[in-house]
């Protein structure tokens, strides 16, 4: 009898042991669920590559802000007005479906149109061959924008500009008119706060070497495989880095290229048509931005996106040439002759330019100029006739007219050379140098275990 009372008592104990357990189980549960309807769901704000350029990032994420301010990104999506929340218990939730169900469904709705504008806005890789294209369309995208698809990608529709709008159709000087260069240069660039404050704080009071490589809408890759070799010291206060293009009819290439942007904040458009022919517009469009975003920068190099340039060479070729002022330097082709032949490429006509020698110039792959002539260069230019070899325009006929001093460096190879070791390092700038080569070149440069004569 005392053994049956005592294994119900002790059964009563645990069945109440379990009903405390599961009570306290039940209300954590309640409490969680009601703590919801205060939760936030925040995704912190993208930092841009220029960001690393300087301890300060303060001055740089308001410039990035600002540059992207008419941007739709996924929060300002979250930002925007939610239906009003409902301060509601367990069970009302359970019914009504109120508070952080409503909540979560709302947001995954917004991120549901955030991804697909950021779709819209991803761009592919434009290639030269329109069947290749096709065929890699979808690999070629990969490769276009890195991981740009997993940002709200801006379109070059969301770029403030202080240019004026792109021609329907590009200038004719196809037809070796005799025109000049004011009547169809158009100037302003595509106003990017963040390009300018990446590439040249302050007006560069603190750049002793500006340096701005003109490229083509579509060479992405070689742009990048500058960025990852040689260009690495653009992260340093005293040199700048930055890529000069112009623009495109094609609407799939200029969301590429503001995607790009939106990434590196290195590239400066100009407002004219990117080809050959405007090569001269190009340049043009360089002295400009100098002129207006860089006046304080001690030297301006021009060169192109096929070009190795030894950077530590050609800082110290600066630092024993101080001392010269209104100057350009580079290889210096003396006594080249117009070419009368309308089927070449480099044809001149003789109402362009009459003379039968060019003045000299220096080559245009790569040239080194002292920052005093950039205002004067670019004004003069404008009044000229216009000529699209644009080395032959800017180092050659106008700075003749302006008495500016052309010296000719041996370093500045502007050709192809054997890539060993000693030539690199004994060369300021070496061309046509391929996309996969800029790696292998800048490998061997940091290579200090040879020694050379």
């Amino acid at each position: 009898m005392v053994r049956s009372l005592l294994q119900k008592k002790m059964c009563y104990t645990n069945f109440r042991i379990t009903h405390l357990i599961f009570g306290v189980i039940i209300l954590a549960t309640i409490i969680f669920y009601s703590t919801l309807n205060s939760r936030q769901f925040d995704i912190p704000p993208l930092k841009r590559y220029s960001e690393l350029r300087s301890n300060s990032s303060d001055k740089y994420y308001a410039a990035f802000q600002v540059a992207n301010s008419t941007s739709r990104t996924v929060q300002q999506l979250r930002q925007e007005k939610q239906p009003s929340r409902k301060n509601c218990g367990f069970f009302t939730f359970l019914a009504n479906g109120c508070g952080s169900s409503t909540n979560i469904t709302n947001v995954l709705r917004k991120l549901g149109e955030a991804t697909l504008i950021s779709n819209e806005s991803t761009v592919k890789v434009d290639t030269e061959n329109d069947n290749i294209q096709r065929i890699d369309k979808v690999s070629e995208s990969q490769q276009a924008v890195d991981e740009v698809k997993k940002m709200i990608i801006p379109t070059s529709k969301n770029v403030t500009s202080t240019a004026k709008p792109v021609p329907v159709k590009p200038v004719d000087i196809t037809t070796e008119k005799v025109v000049k260069t004011k009547d169809i240069y158009e100037r302003g660039h595509m106003n990017d706060p963040a390009t300018i404050t990446n590439i040249c704080p302050n007006k560069g009071a603190d750049v002793n070497l500006l340096i701005l490589v003109t490229s083509a809408p579509t060479h992405r890759e070689q742009r990048l495989s500058i960025r990852q070799s040689w260009g690495h010291y653009g992260i340093r206060r005293d040199i700048s880095i930055g890529f000069v293009l112009g623009r495109t009819l094609d609407q799939r290439i200029e969301d590429q290229l503001s995607a790009e942007n939106y990434m590196y904040s290195d590239i400066i458009r100009g407002n004219f048509i990117d080809s050959y022919r405007n090569l001269t517009l190009k340049t043009l469009s360089l002295l400009e931005w100098t002129s207006t975003n860089c006046p304080n920068a001690t030297y301006l190099l021009k060169t192109d996106d096929d070009m190795f340039i030894n950077v530590p060479k050609l800082l110290q070729f600066i630092e024993s040439h101080l001392s010269y002022k209104r100057s350009i330097f580079g290889r210096l082709a003396k006594k080249w002759k117009p070419i009368r032949n309308k089927k070449s490429k480099y044809y001149v006509s003789p109402e362009q330019y009459f003379p039968p020698v060019f003045p000299p110039f220096t080559t245009g792959p790569a040239y080194l100029m002292t920052s005093d002539i950039i205002v004067e260069l670019y004004n003069k230019s404008l009044s000229q006739t216009y000529l699209k070899l644009e080395d032959v325009y800017t180092t050659g006929i106008v700075a003749q007219l302006l008495n500016i001093h052309r010296i000719n460096i041996k370093e500045f190879l502007n050709r192809r050379i054997a890539f060993n070791q000693c030539n690199i390092k004994k060369s300021i700038s070496i061309h046509m140098v391929k996309t996969n080569e800029q790696y292998d070149l800048w490998k061997k440069l940091s290579d200090n275990s040879v020694q050379c004569k």
